[in-house]
């Protein structure tokens, strides 16, 4: 009776104990949400810069003034263009706004329309259906409401970029010790252990690479377009076509498809033409061509899961999704690959 009463006591502590590590987990995630984004780009970055890391603390042999190092090229290779950049695009936006303006001008698209004349009271009649001046104009109210939104996020994106800069400090000095309470805390191997990091250490250099890669060739090659059809602003819209190049479901189509448009509306046809074929063809093949070149077998995720990992990260978690989310999906599918080996051996 005894035993069997001591056996139940230890079950019920057993139960507790779990529930208690479930809570405690569910809060510490609670409060490391606001701090996430900050987070996850810091641990992008201790991945990517960690080999720079290990041979500036061979030079120097002193991990604290190494992570120092680290820390300021990684500025001086980030930060430093990355303001510069915004600059650039807010004095080109500013200098493009009269050309803009005119191709928002109502009176401009209606004698654009009136060079159709059998589309013309098709064209017409949704216009009027469809009002487009007070949606020229709503639209214009959004984009000034969306400029507040913009400088309170810079504040928040600043305030996360000092953020990062912090925990990767942290993340380069002190990595072998968090790699081995990490170890410690999960229940594998050695082996287990090292295929599982280095399946995200993968994901994260193939996810980042390609997808800055990417992003940056489609942006050069739309807004050359654009620069040599004389667009307005081929900078800021090369720009904004690479940052939606990132997200699965917009892509850079969405600049380059109402430019082509209007386009073709204000009667220049053959540059509409040129605009979407190369759209289409150059800009829009780039991720299905030159995606899988450079990433290659490093990321081991198929088509079909990359684009959810990447889509429902950006959804789920914002723009650390691009990283966060295909770390997720690469991160279960060793786990479940692991059960299923271990599943296997006792059977």
């Amino acid at each position: 009776m005894l035993d069997e009463h001591s056996t139940l006591r230890q079950r019920f502590s057993t139960i507790l104990l779990t529930a208690g590590v479930g809570m405690g987990a569910l809060l510490c995630y609670l409060i490391a949400v606001p701090f996430l984004p900050a987070i996850v780009w810091s641990f992008a970055l201790a991945i990517l810069f960690a080999p720079l890391d290990t041979r500036i603390r061979k030079a120097v042999r002193a991990r604290g003034l190494a992570a120092a190092a680290t820390l300021a090229i990684v500025a001086g290779v980030i930060v430093a263009p990355a303001i510069t950049a915004i600059g650039f695009l807010l004095n080109e936006a500013v200098g493009s706004a009269p050309r803009l303006n005119a191709v928002f001008d109502a009176r401009n698209w209606t004698r654009a329309i009136d060079n159709y004349p059998h589309l013309a009271p098709a064209i017409h009649s949704a216009i009027e259906r469809l009002n487009i001046p007070d949606l020229i104009q709503a639209a214009t109210a959004w984009l000034a409401g969306w400029s507040g939104y913009f400088v309170r996020g810079s504040i928040a994106g600043l305030v996360n970029l000092l953020l990062a800069f912090y925990f990767l400090f942290y993340f380069l000095r002190d990595r072998e010790m968090a790699i081995a309470t990490t170890r410690r805390a999960l229940p594998l191997s050695e082996a287990e252990f090292t295929r599982l990091t280095a399946r995200i250490a993968n994901t994260i250099f193939a996810s980042v690479y390609g997808t800055v890669a990417v992003a940056v060739l489609q942006g050069s090659l739309g807004g050359a377009m654009f620069w040599w059809l004389d667009l307005p602003a081929p900078v800021f819209w090369g720009v904004m076509m690479g940052l939606l190049g990132i997200v699965p479901f917009l892509g850079a189509f969405v600049i380059w498809a109402p430019a082509a448009a209007a386009l073709a509306l204000t009667g220049e046809l053959q540059s509409a033409i040129i605009l979407t074929v190369w759209g289409t063809i150059v800009v829009g093949l780039v991720d299905n061509v030159v995606y899988p070149i450079l990433v290659g077998r490093r990321l081991m995720l198929h088509t079909a899961p990359s684009f959810v990992a990447v889509a429902g990260g950006l959804l789920l978690f914002g723009a650390s999704g691009v990283v966060l989310g295909p770390i997720v999906v690469a991160g279960t599918q060793t786990l479940l690959e692991i059960w299923r080996e271990r599943t296997m051996e006792s059977a």
